[in-house]
């Protein structure tokens, strides 16, 4: 059957007999590209974040090859183009800062050029939400082609995933367990091929979120990166995307307020990133759904976390694909009536259910049944109080169960400097049952919200046997990390918020069953704490950093800036040379 063809966008630069037609199609031609290119076949771009600086996705160009195979066979117009690649793992001071700086490249690059439809080659962590929050801001068809998590890590004969042993070696390097030599003998077999983190940290969360959405083809989260299905599934999403800008299959038809549901739910069967959080709530305010941090607790809150994946469980990314990968997981939560919005379309033309109710399942160990979870309530705990009025996230799959309703004394540090000082000094008065506090790393008070809140322990404590304590911070954490770890506490301390008034000595109580995050000090002593202070003066930051500050949103709204949310669609002014 042949698809009707629609009138394309591209049309409007090269299917016209006048001057500018003419201008358009002589200026492309100087690449070799002939006549019949430009016989009203789509036009796809291919959004490409390939960069040497981000290792997560310096493959992209191999993959950007198999996506333009498939769109060739399907008759379309392939044309690449680079954006700003945000890599977690090199960019200082941190890859969030500049989120919404990618996001604007990619929502430029997509409205100015004569594209149909677009390839989102993403991986490393920023990058997903990035491109999915420009695309969404244009309303055109899109498809998501993730790069692949990294095979697993080995040390000493065993499996070790990436991020999340770099936690726990420093920790035992600290607490003086192992040496140096055993420190650095992790370094290269922990990085061992292409691909973004082997575990469930926030590129493997994202891409996961992603195919939940139903912006990409199925197992399109879980494939490895050096597996040759990786290049298949770029060359299927290739040939997919003509099909879509031929069906007008635009991102406003996909992400609905029921994918995004859906996505909620996943995330908590999978034992997602905290970082999932900000990111979608990104994303669905670009496309114009509203999603509140209530969603969390009323979609994710009871679902069972099935997936065993550090850093909540033991396996990693390869044996999550093996296992049957994201369409076994949504398989089982279907059949359980754990899949809100069966029926949401995804960007094949099909409903989620129908691409996953034969999906194989192949490892109840890696991916557990629901009568046996890894943990029975996975759900992100979202935390309100006077100490967050608007909120606070903690990720329970990650947290030690005997913390999850406590009460200590605040250790406080100022900011991120102040606690590297005081951390290592040996009379710092601080046991296991204290909080450590960290401020002035939110949005605008780091700025950019660094991965910095899942706080190294005291020394001293790690050398008793300490493992875990409550850490509290408007930071993220890195979603290949673990511990009890309060994070995006909103009002953040730089915006007045009511942590910066927390001082050392000040009890908290946290009872994540409830929800709740109190200073147990009165409202009266609280707002007197705050009148006293002057906030964090960002006032001598300039260029891009002082865009971030004046504009950035709080956690709680998805970080993005003010400016942004919204979609603005895909039509320009027509331009005549």
């Amino acid at each position: 059957m042949t698809t009707p063809k629609r009138k394309l966008r591209s049309a409007e630069w090269f299917g016209t007999a006048d001057k500018n037609g003419f201008m358009y199609r002589s200026w492309m031609k100087n690449q070799g590209i002939p006549d019949h290119a430009f016989d009203g076949r789509p036009v796809i771009g291919i959004c490409n974040t390939w960069s040497e600086l981000t290792p997560c996705n310096a493959h992209f160009r191999k993959i950007a090859e198999h996506v333009k195979r498939g769109i060739y066979e399907a008759g379309g117009f392939p044309v690449e183009f680079p954006v700003f690649s945000n890599g977690e793992s090199n960019l200082r001071p941190t890859a969030m800062l500049t989120r919404n700086l990618a996001s604007m490249d990619v929502e430029e690059a997509i409205r100015g050029n004569p594209i149909d439809a677009v390839v989102l080659l993403v991986g490393c962590d920023k990058t997903t939400p990035a491109l999915l929050m420009g695309a969404a801001s244009c309303d055109v068809p899109a498809i998501v082609v993730t790069g692949g998590p990294m095979l697993n890590g080995k040390l000493d004969g065993k499996d070790i995933g990436s991020g999340t042993a770099v936690w726990r070696l420093h920790e035992s390097l600290k607490a003086g367990e192992i040496n140096e030599h055993q420190f650095f003998a992790a370094e290269a077999g922990m990085s061992r091929s292409a691909g973004t983190c082997n575990t469930m940290g926030t590129a493997s969360t994202m891409a996961c979120m992603a195919e939940s959405l139903g912006t990409s083809l199925p197992h399109n989260a879980a494939i490895p990166a050096v597996d040759s299905r990786r290049y298949v599934l770029a060359h299927m999403s290739g040939k997919r995307i003509v099909e879509m800008a031929h069906e007008g299959l635009t991102l406003s038809k996909i992400l609905t307020r029921e994918a995004f549901e859906n996505a909620i739910r996943t995330n908590a069967a999978i034992g997602g990133s905290t970082n999932a959080v900000i990111h979608l709530k990104a994303i669905a305010g670009r496309i114009g759904v509203q999603l509140d941090l209530e969603d969390w607790t009323r979609i994710g809150r009871g679902t069972p976390t099935l997936v065993d994946l550090q850093p909540s469980g033991r396996f990693l990314m390869e044996e999550f694909y093996y296992a049957g990968g994201l369409p076994a997981v949504l398989r089982r939560l279907g059949e359980n009536g754990l899949l809100p919005h069966p029926n949401a379309l995804t960007v094949n033309g099909k409903s989620l259910w129908d691409n996953v109710r034969e999906a194989p399942q192949y490892n109840d160990e890696v991916i557990r049944p629901i009568n046996n979870p890894l943990i029975a309530d996975g759900g992100i705990c979202i935390l309100r109080g006077n100490l967050a009025p608007r909120g606070a996230v903690l990720k329970p799959s990650a947290a030690s169960p005997e913390l999850l309703k406590h009460r200590g004394r605040a250790v406080v540090f100022e900011n991120l400097e102040h606690y590297k000082e005081r951390i290592v000094d040996e009379n710092l008065d601080i046991d296991a049952s204290c909080v450590m506090v960290l401020k002035n790393c939110g949005p605008k008070g780091y700025p950019g919200m660094a991965e910095v809140g899942n706080m190294g322990l005291p020394p001293k404590l790690l050398r008793q046997g300490v493992k875990d304590m409550v850490r509290i911070s408007d930071a993220r954490m890195s979603g290949t990390a673990y511990g009890t770890v309060v994070l995006h506490v909103a009002p953040e301390a730089a915006a007045l918020g009511p942590l910066a008034a927390v001082r050392d000595g000040d009890f908290i109580e946290l009872d994540c069953e409830n929800g709740r995050l109190h200073l147990d000090i009165s409202d009266e002593e609280l707002a007197a704490r705050l009148a006293a202070l002057a906030g964090t003066d960002n006032g001598g930051r300039g260029g891009y950093q002082r865009l971030y500050v004046d504009h950035v949103l709080q956690a709680d709204d998805g970080c993005d800036f003010d400016f942004l949310v919204g979609c603005r669609g895909a039509a320009v002014p027509r331009h005549s040379h």
